[in-house]
């Protein structure tokens, strides 16, 4: 498996195409209580979390955690995967020189002790065996990453959570009040160009056995919030898993789409670009109406499609850009 479809997976719940990365956890109620002496916190697991002060010395074991951190300005000391960070996520970069400690999924158990931790920040797609073992070398707060009921929401309610736990509120206030600027800068954007309800359908895209797979953002994603709350409406008619509202469909099913704006980020990490290279000569593709019209946007690296408030921002300029050149 190659590190995009590792990125992917990583990212998606079970009902999607890529297994094994969907949560039934609870989702995150963010009590916290603090005093003098410590701070007491509930995580996504319904754990009470306590901390002697404000963690400093961090690890993230997934990137929507490492993103939060890092733009509440707590550095981590270790990161998982730190080379696929660096590619999928530049929204919010490392600055310092975190520790890899080994893949999203399986961090490594000896090097998170090494950095003696004061905090572990995890999130609720790492199995529960590998959580009980970071346990023993420090406290795990884990937050819930995603929630298609109200993917913005639980964006904003992990970033508090972690702020709590960083002793960073003021910052978390911070970001969620420029990321609400942003996309009302955004919408008006849109409107003033005449888009206001134009249908977008954005998806990712990946090659297995030589076939391209195709994964859309249902309105239940992050993206797919995003895009509602620019006044864009998504155009995706299937329905996606009740975790991160991804879909699963092939180039035949692109054809249900109709006119619309087709938007898709990929990496060039990954060496190929489905939509770009695997599809070009495809004749189904090519005769899709977005296609015809040259309505297929693809937008910068770096922007993580399950990140932070930093990665939405960095989203929606790039959307907005696309739509209104």
């Amino acid at each position: 498996m190659n590190r995009r479809l590792i990125t992917l997976a990583a990212a998606s719940a079970a009902a999607v195409v890529l297994a094994g990365c969907g949560t039934t956890e609870p989702a995150a109620t963010s009590s916290a209580s603090a005093d003098a002496k410590g701070i007491t916190l509930t995580d996504a697991n319904g754990t009470e979390v306590k901390l002697d002060g404000p963690a400093k010395k961090v690890v993230g074991t997934e990137w929507d955690v490492v993103e939060h951190l890092v733009s509440l300005g707590v550095q981590p000391v270790g990161v998982a995967d730190v080379k696929g960070y660096t590619a999928w996520d530049a929204s919010a970069p490392l600055t310092g020189s975190p520790k890899d400690i080994g893949t999203r999924g399986e961090p490594s158990m000896d090097t998170v002790a090494s950095l003696s931790p004061d905090l572990i920040v995890a999130n609720t797609d790492l199995p529960a065996a590998a959580i009980k073992q970071l346990r023993e070398i420090a406290p795990v707060l884990t937050i819930d990453s995603a929630d298609s009921a109200d993917q913005i929401a639980r964006m904003e309610g992990n970033l508090d959570l972690i702020a709590e736990a960083t002793g960073t509120t003021d910052k978390a206030k911070e970001l969620k009040t420029a990321f609400e600027a942003k996309v009302a800068e955004g919408k008006k954007a849109l409107t003033d160009a005449g888009l206001a309800g134009r249908e977008i359908a954005f998806a990712d895209g990946y090659v297995v056995s030589n076939q391209v797979s195709i994964r859309p953002y249902t309105g239940g994603s992050l993206i797919g919030n995003v895009n509602t709350a620019l006044g864009l409406k998504n155009a995706w008619t299937l329905e996606g898993d009740k975790d991160y509202g991804l879909g699963a469909t092939d180039v035949e099913g692109l054809s249900k789409l109709g006119d619309v704006e087709f938007a898709y980020i990929g990496n060039k990490s990954e060496g190929t670009d489905p939509f770009k290279d695997d599809l070009a000569k495809n004749s189904v593709w090519k005769g899709l109406p977005f296609v015809k019209k040259g309505n297929v946007h693809q937008l910068a690296d770096g922007i993580w499609m399950f990140g932070g408030p930093k990665s939405m921002e960095a989203y929606i300029d790039a959307v907005v850009g696309a739509l209104t050149k």
